[in-house]
Order: C-alpha cells, then structure tokens, then sequence
C-alpha cells in the first residue's frame, strides 16, 4: 500500500495548497487519500482551513469536501507534494501566477 504523501496535516502557515475565490481563501492543511484514489469519489475529503469576510478574519478549521474546495475556486499556492500528486488532475489547474506571498487583489 502506498503511503499518502499529503496525509500528515500541516500548519495553516505551511499548507500543501490555497485556493482563492473571491475574499474566500481556503488552505489544505491533509488530504486522506491519495489523489489518485480520489477520482471518481464524490465524498473525498481534505483538512482545511478557510477565512473570509465572515470570519472577521480568524481561520475556521474543518473537513471539506474535495469537490466543494476545487470548485469555482482558483489555485494561488502549490507546495511540491501536491503539484507532484495532482499534476494529472483535469479539475485542479495547476497554472500557479502568484507566488504564496503575492496578493492575488494588488490591482484592485
């Protein structure tokens, strides 16, 4: 059995991937499968972290459902593991513009 390279959860500093959407921010802090045993399971899910205007700017830990982070959302940061374990993925575009510290609305 292989061993799931984003399995060991992370700090909200240190995630394995951000995703963006709007003021929405979303990190993955573990995933519990591996990427390739989740395709096709509507109910894979990841150890996340997410902070919007809601939140009045503190973090709220939790699970996520894989399909609810990937969707409508874009890809900000990628640690390596995850560019490494998703890079076939059709539903992840790994196209990364900024970089973890840039500010994705700078020209706003």
């Amino acid at each position: 059995m292989a061993k799931n390279p984003l399995g060991k959860s992370r700090d909200v500093e240190n995630p394995y991937a951000t995703f963006m959407a709007g003021e929405f921010e979303i990190r993955v802090l573990k995933t519990y499968k591996l990427a390739k045993n989740e395709k096709g399971d509507e109910l894979a899910r990841w150890y996340t972290v997410a902070r919007s205007p809601m939140t009045f700017g503190s973090w709220e830990y939790g699970d996520s459902y894989r399909k609810d982070v990937t969707f409508n959302t874009r890809l900000t940061y990628a640690s390596p593991e995850f560019i490494e374990a998703y890079r076939d993925d059709p539903h992840i575009s790994l196209d990364l513009r900024l970089s973890k510290d840039e500010d994705p609305f700078e020209w706003l």
